[in-house]
């Protein structure tokens, strides 16, 4: 029998209210999404689990489509309750989660797939309250609040001006050995019906901090503080820029993980893998992601 078989690989998909969470990384001494995941699915498996994510979550950051890969021996499927079809973990860990994390679908994939290495693009959305009282208090714990009016036509002018392949270093607190070229695909603003801006940032990945402070630095434009140009020039520095606030948590929320079809896995693993550097902005290089790993918090 194949190694493969005898371990299959099986995908997560994964949504959760990131407000009670040290984030996504497991911390010594601290509650964090992949602790509790990771916990649950060795206890329904009977054996250790570890899991690859596509994405790291900051403290607070939610996900409605965050996607991990496992390993498991084929025996640990074999089970009465599970019977060799990994989508019946879906109601197994139902039960057993905490209401702020759930297992929306499992399925087995062949073994080219990594849910980190393996994706095209990653895609948070961010909602943003500029209504006196602030949130609703019903939306409070995924709905960032904002002091001043903002205006969204200035707001998606910021972020048009932003798009493209640009070292977003102004826009990233730092991290050893990770590169802040990225490849910003979407940013643009909308009112809901119930008065919130709805913000879409996607991009091949995110550095450290990343869609927070872009949020930030729009919203310091949309309410007249700061101008267009100012954004731009941003994409100049290259260190993290004091002038940059930050958004808040709460409003920020992993919404999807773009793959490509399931022929093109390996290639694009071995595409991601490769650091960029300075000169990929000047030459127009690939839009892999970093070695370095993602986390859009």
């Amino acid at each position: 029998m194949e190694p493969e078989h005898e371990s299959p690989r099986l995908r997560l998909l994964i949504g959760y209210d990131g407000t009670d969470f040290s984030g996504w990384a497991t911390q010594p001494g601290r509650r964090t999404v992949c602790e509790t995941l990771e916990a649950t699915l060795s206890t329904v498996l009977r054996m250790p689990v570890r899991l690859t994510v596509a994405g790291r979550t900051d403290a607070g950051v939610h996900a409605t489509g965050q996607v991990a890969h496992c390993d498991v021996p084929a025996a640990a499927l074999a089970t009465r309750s599970i019977d060799g079809d990994p989508g019946r973990l879906v109601r197994r860990l139902a039960k057993m989660l905490p209401d702020d994390v759930r297992v929306k679908s499992v399925d087995a994939v062949p073994h080219d797939f990594d849910a980190r290495f393996s994706a095209l693009a990653r895609r948070y959305e961010y909602r943003l309250s500029d209504a006196p009282w602030g949130a609703e208090p019903l939306s409070a714990r995924r709905t960032a609040d904002w002091r001043r009016p903002l205006d969204p036509e200035a707001m998606n002018q910021a972020s048009a001006a932003l798009l493209g392949l640009n070292d977003f270093a102004a826009f990233c607190r730092f991290r050893e050995g990770s590169t802040t070229i990225r490849e910003l695909q979407e940013f643009s603003w909308r009112r809901d019906d119930d008065g919130v801006l709805i913000g879409r940032v996607k991009a091949d990945a995110f550095c450290w901090s990343m869609v927070r402070s872009l949020v930030g630095a729009v919203a310091s434009v949309g309410e007249g503080r700061r101008s267009v140009d100012w954004c731009v020039a941003l994409l100049n520095e290259r260190t993290r820029s004091a002038q940059v606030p930050v958004a808040q948590a709460r409003g920020l929320t992993l919404a999807e993980v773009y793959y490509p079809p399931p022929q093109e896995w390996a290639a694009r693993n071995a595409v991601t893998r490769d650091v960029r550097d300075a000169a990929d902005v000047d030459g127009g290089g690939t839009a892999g992601g970093p070695s370095g790993g993602c986390c859009g918090g």
